[in-house]
């Protein structure tokens, strides 16, 4: 059973996906801790509720200094014997110690069709106003490996639906997140722990 850290920055949905995934065994895995980079973000509570050990790690805390950070969140992710690192709406950006420690083992949902919309400033509602804004006819999630250059990892497994005419950078991005992102997120965890 792979021991899986969850890392956040806001409300958590995704994060309550994969503990909903967990609880109903979904993939061989278990969530040993959580990692938020926000001390006011509502998953902070959804681990609390579901018994998982959560740690803030936020760059202000640390002088700014995103390396200082990341030192201590693989402090933490050592503490844990972590196996699988899931990025679950987590806004930092991962130095590439962390990344160098986990080759492989760390994995990140994107809400969009990627190569398409993804890189340097490209997260949350930025993306679903690029979207509409580019006049595309499809949008979705991918969840996909995570590398050194920012949305550049190798895909795991993405899914699309439909833009309506009448959606807004709103209710596009509520509509991923229901029809797609919380369920893709978890059959990517099995896909990933199950080496296929």
């Amino acid at each position: 059973m792979k021991k899986i850290a969850v890392m956040f920055s806001g409300g958590g949905t995704d994060f309550q996906a994969v503990i909903d995934g967990q609880n109903r065994g979904a993939f061989d895995g278990r969530i040993v801790v959580s990692i938020s980079s926000n001390d006011q973000a509502y998953g902070i509570e959804r681990a609390k509720a579901a018994g998982i050990p959560c740690y803030v790690c936020k760059r202000s805390d640390y002088g700014g200094d995103c390396a200082a950070r990341d030192r201590a969140v693989l402090d933490v992710l050592k503490k844990y014997d972590v196996e699988l690192i899931v990025l679950a709406g987590y806004l930092g950006i991962l130095s590439d110690f962390v990344l160098d420690a986990y080759p492989r083992a760390v994995i990140n949902i994107h809400p969009s069709l990627l190569p398409k919309f993804g890189g340097d400033g490209m997260y949350g509602i930025n993306v679903h106003r690029a979207v509409i804004a580019a006049g595309e006819k499809k949008s979705g999630a991918t969840v996909h490996y995570v590398v050194h250059d920012i949305d550049a990892g190798e895909i795991i497994m993405q899914r699309a639906l439909d833009v309506l005419e009448d959606d807004t950078p709103e209710t596009l991005q509520q509509r991923i997140l229901n029809e797609i992102e919380h369920p893709l997120l978890v059959e990517a965890i099995d896909k990933v722990i199950r080496g296929s």
